[in-house]
């Protein structure tokens, strides 16, 4: 009687066929698919989705009761089988993708399989740099979800809601701890923003925007620096502090209209100058070595566990900045030409940018 009664909550909690913030609404899906069918360089870059959606047909979920991966150093078998599992995000985010573009049942069918898999394997654990890795099942959900059935859209959606609540009272963003106003916790409001927007649930709403708030307050400097940077001395932890907020402040933009790109903290800190701050070392004007003050011990273990990128004095790679500044362009096209001279190609594209494009801007 309680598992029935948690159901038909649950159900209640959940509204469907709403617009879609997180992926593509069925319009600008339409606008990729002709986008698509008349540009060679937009179809080139959606290759590899569509491979991979075909190669994801032949293989099998390989769904993980628990994902392991943070903390951990390459070569642990805890973090490689997690790291292998985890592979089936995009193998579901491709399938979905491919499904919405081209509309055959199979692919719907086989993200399907992959999506109960996990949802009937996976427990929720709080950790937001575990659970980080299922974004892309998030996303590829959130474009197929009103074409499953009312059984298999609850059981989905009852696992990503017990991964949003995990997140939400997860120990990580206890008051003190130094993973409350880290890179952490722009994961951690990150997934939570998806999960609901996906979801269509406004039980986090006000949530969302009161740690989202919090967040950007502690953890941006109005130099353009933020706390990870100041901890670890490296671009590798600017960015992966600012891509989650990025991704949640295209989410919220998108589904409510509020700027948090251009948002000023009273201390007069903001994502804009965050991206700003990336342009010289992204074009070559400046460079920065990184993890050369890092006071994180886990950083100089990795650098002598030998993994790429972690050695102290290693120099800032312009071209992994590219992605920040991509989700950036949503909102200010004007860093795509930092992006061109990044990637040294004046004709570069990605998918983050196909994105922009055929994304909507709400009207404000």
């Amino acid at each position: 009687m309680k598992k029935l009664m948690f159901a038909i909550g649950f159900v209640m909690l959940v509204i469907t066929a709403k617009a879609q913030f997180v992926s593509l609404t069925k319009d600008e899906l339409k606008n990729l698919k002709t986008t698509l069918d008349k540009d060679e360089a937009y179809k080139k870059i959606y290759e590899p989705i569509q491979s991979s959606a075909d190669k994801a047909l032949t293989e099998t979920p390989n769904p993980i009761e628990k994902i392991t991966s943070q903390g951990l150093l390459e070569g642990n078998p805890a973090k490689t089988a997690s790291l292998k599992a985890a592979q089936d995000c995009y193998k579901v985010y491709a399938l979905a993708f491919v499904y919405r573009i081209g509309g055959q049942k199979k692919y719907l069918d086989k993200a399907t399989d992959f999506l109960i898999a996990w949802a009937k394997t996976n427990k929720a654990t709080g950790d937001p740099i575990d659970e980080t890795k299922l974004e892309d099942m998030v996303t590829g959900y959130d474009l197929v979800r009103n074409d499953l059935s009312a059984e298999n859209k609850t059981l989905i959606d009852q696992w990503f809601d017990s991964i949003a609540e995990s997140e939400v009272n997860s120990v990580s963003a206890q008051p003190g701890k130094g993973t409350a106003i880290n890179n952490w916790n722009s994961h951690r409001i990150k997934m939570i923003t998806l999960i609901a927007y996906t979801l269509h649930t406004d039980k986090y709403d006000n949530y969302i925007i009161k740690e989202l708030e919090k967040q950007l307050a502690v953890n941006l400097n109005a130099d353009g620096t933020t706390h990870d940077f100041i901890e670890r001395d490296a671009f590798h932890y600017h960015t992966y502090d600012i891509e989650p907020l990025l991704t949640t402040c295209i989410v919220l933009y998108r589904a409510t209209g509020k700027n948090y790109f251009d948002y000023q903290t009273p201390n007069g800190a903001s994502i804009k100058k965050c991206a700003d701050f990336m342009v010289p070392y992204m074009t070559g004007e400046k460079t920065h070595g990184e993890f050369v003050k890092s006071t994180v011990p886990f950083d100089k273990k990795r650098a002598e566990n030998h993994e790429k990128g972690y050695e102290a004095g290693t120099l800032f790679e312009p071209k992994s900045g590219i992605y920040l500044l991509s989700l950036a362009a949503y909102f200010d096209p004007s860093y795509i030409s930092t992006i061109k001279t990044a990637a040294q190609d004046p004709q570069y594209l990605n998918w983050q940018l196909v994105l922009n494009v055929v994304r909507k801007k709400p009207k404000r």
